[in-house]
């Protein structure tokens, strides 16, 4: 019996991506109302005009010496920020994701005395970085500028609070998609939770881990721009300045070394999955 050339391609999910995609038209739409989402305004001859001269005014670059300098030590200190501020966000995601981590639960493979407290446990973790995330890194900052003063300090410590609720609920859920069984062999063998990460669950999750980690390194530094506008030091400072006295020139400059620092973050995850590879 020969099938039809409609019936040999027909795609047989073809009504359900249908339904799928009325059904976000539909959710989306009113959405997109909501959000006053007008992008044909944009083409209008007055906005064209304004959106023309606001770009004008950033050509060409400032390439003066005295800048340059700024510019230098507002880069290294945008860079320590997003450093320092990853950095700490390690320290506090990691370990709350190898508590979060349900693979890595020896009281998950049989009944025990301490299945009990490890769900209690587990699930206070999962609320302290739902708690760490939810709140923005600007409102962390605004607080510690208040705290600490003008500087990067604050940066680093608002980085470090909201990164660290991010970096743990994310590095769980890689940990957790992952093929688990070699984890739950090593616990139920008797080895530790420790050794059940290192050979279980690290050998196939390593680049996925760095990668996201240094994405959130490069999300850090484009935070910083937003958090130097309240204060918080780096480039996002000197790009509040040059935008203040409508220096196009300097805020070019500006742009140019936030494409740079994006491309070196691009290179660093490409090695470090190659290292890992």
């Amino acid at each position: 019996m020969r099938l039809s050339t409609s019936a040999v391609h027909r795609d047989p999910q073809a009504r359900r991506r249908l339904g799928f995609g009325l059904a976000a038209l539909v959710v989306a739409w009113p959405m997109l109302t909501l959000a006053e989402f007008k992008p044909w305004a944009l083409f209008d001859g007055g906005n064209l005009a304004v959106i023309g001269g606001f770009l004008a005014g950033f050509l060409p670059p400032d390439g003066s010496p005295a800048f340059l300098a700024l510019l230098a030590k507002a880069t290294l200190e945008t860079l320590a920020m997003a450093t320092a501020g990853t950095a700490l966000a390690l320290l506090i995601g990691a370990p709350l994701a190898f508590v979060t981590t349900r693979a890595l639960s020896i009281s998950r493979i049989g009944p025990g005395p301490g299945r009990v407290r490890a769900g209690i446990v587990r699930q206070a973790a999962r609320w302290l970085l739902m708690v760490l995330r939810a709140i923005p890194e600007i409102v962390w900052a605004l607080l510690f500028v208040r705290a600490l003063g003008l500087g990067p300090a604050a940066g680093v410590l608002a980085l470090a609070i909201t990164y660290g609720g991010m970096l743990g609920k994310v590095y769980a859920e890689i940990l957790e998609s992952t093929d688990t069984r070699p984890a739950r062999a090593l616990l139920e063998a008797g080895s530790g939770r420790l050794a059940a990460l290192c050979y279980g669950l690290l050998p196939h999750t390593a680049q996925e881990l760095a990668s996201y980690t240094v994405y959130r390194w490069e999300c850090a530094v484009r935070a910083s721009v937003v958090m130097g506008f309240v204060g918080a030091g780096g480039l996002g400072q000197l790009m509040d300045q040059s935008m203040k006295m409508l220096n196009g020139g300097e805020a070019s400059s500006i742009l140019l070394v936030f494409l740079l620092l994006v491309l070196l973050a691009d290179v660093l995850s490409n090695a470090l999955r190659r290292l890992l590879a």
